[in-house]
């Protein structure tokens, strides 16, 4: 699914996490490209799990493996699926004077029944850190939206023509299709910098959760009014197609309770995403972080239903036994594998 963070990361992770990436809205997640994996139980056991090709018979344990945090077992071989390179491929960059009007153009794109392979999120704050870094020629603008096809020349222009019109009839500051291998490298040049643009200007706290696409308008309007009440920037930068956001909390880790205001505002962001019929991670995984969280997606007998799997991979729970779950719900797990 082409993670963002490709010059970073590895299969293990995204296994783990079940990541996704800028082209997940048409190629899908980790699991949708996972055909198999052989895994190591806590007995020593070599498990193979799937097969070589999508959907193997059985019950659909490659789907639980997948995105279970490292929680299960020891995945130490992968069968991924690979796909043919596309004929061709165009982005069109696409700027707005709002952020809620750029969402509301995402929504309608994706209503319209529309495709894309890609379409990334950037805010004002995180377009300016990356013009500042990559020079990538941005227009001046509150919102952009780089929004990506493929096919042959033909599906190219048809599936174009659609987006352009919609995005016209949300009356954006400048539409700037590329023209050449050149210029969409530089229309994604930006977006690939984001991450590493910020590191050079603040410390940032990176989310993930994930809502319904119709929800994008009013959760970043949402993510405005809670990072305004905290007194801290916050630059979005995601894969709106698939509502996986990415606010990234900018604070001063050497400035006393700075973090700890970051962590905060981070909570509510989350407890937005989850209001609105989203979810705490849609890539990045629970882990610590947000294991204090997941009472307000899941209710005690749903996170109970989820240890209780755990229990049949890992009974002694000795595989990251402190992460996902809330502490005082594992507690006793925890301390009847470490008392084994």
């Amino acid at each position: 699914p082409d993670p963002s963070s490709q010059l970073a990361c590895d299969i293990a992770g995204n296994i783990a996490m079940n990541s996704g990436g800028a082209h997940c809205l048409k190629y899908g997640v980790t699991t949708n490209n996972l055909l198999g994996v052989t895994m190591v139980s806590m007995e020593g056991e070599v498990i193979e799990i799937g097969g070589a090709y999508l959907d193997s018979g059985g019950y659909d344990l490659l789907g639980l493996i997948c995105g279970s945090e490292g929680q299960l077992g020891v995945v130490t071989e992968a069968t991924l699926r690979i796909l043919p390179k596309p004929e061709g491929a165009r982005p069109v960059l696409i700027g707005f004077d709002s952020n809620e009007v750029a969402g509301a153009c995402v929504s309608d794109i994706i209503k319209a029944g529309v495709l894309p392979v890609a379409i990334e999120f950037m805010d004002r704050p995180i377009l300016e850190i990356c013009e500042n870094y990559a020079k990538a020629g941005y227009p001046d603008c509150e919102a952009l939206l780089i929004v990506e096809v493929e096919g042959s020349p033909s599906e190219i222009d048809a599936q174009l023509d659609v987006i352009k019109q919609i995005a016209r009839s949300h009356d954006p500051v400048e539409i700037r299709e590329a023209s050449s291998a050149e210029e969409a490298g530089r229309i994604w040049l930006g977006r690939k910098s984001a991450f590493g643009a910020v590191g050079q200007v603040a410390d940032y706290m990176c989310l993930d959760g994930t809502i319904p696409v119709s929800e994008l308008p009013r959760v970043l309007a949402g993510i405005k009014t809670i990072s305004e009440s905290y007194g801290l920037k916050v630059g979005n930068v995601f894969h709106a197609g698939d509502g996986n956001m990415h606010p990234l909390i900018m604070f001063d880790a050497n400035k006393p309770g700075d973090l700890e205001l970051c962590e905060a505002c981070g909570t509510d962001i989350l407890r937005l995403c989850v209001e609105v019929g989203g979810c705490l991670t849609g890539e990045h995984g629970v882990g610590v972080e947000k294991r204090d969280l997941m009472g307000a997606q899941f209710t005690d007998a749903d996170m109970e239903a989820q240890m209780k799997v755990k229990d049949v991979f890992d009974p002694a729970w000795l595989l990251n036994p402190a992460k996902v779950f809330p502490l005082a719900s594992s507690r006793t797990r925890r301390e009847r594998g470490a008392a084994a």
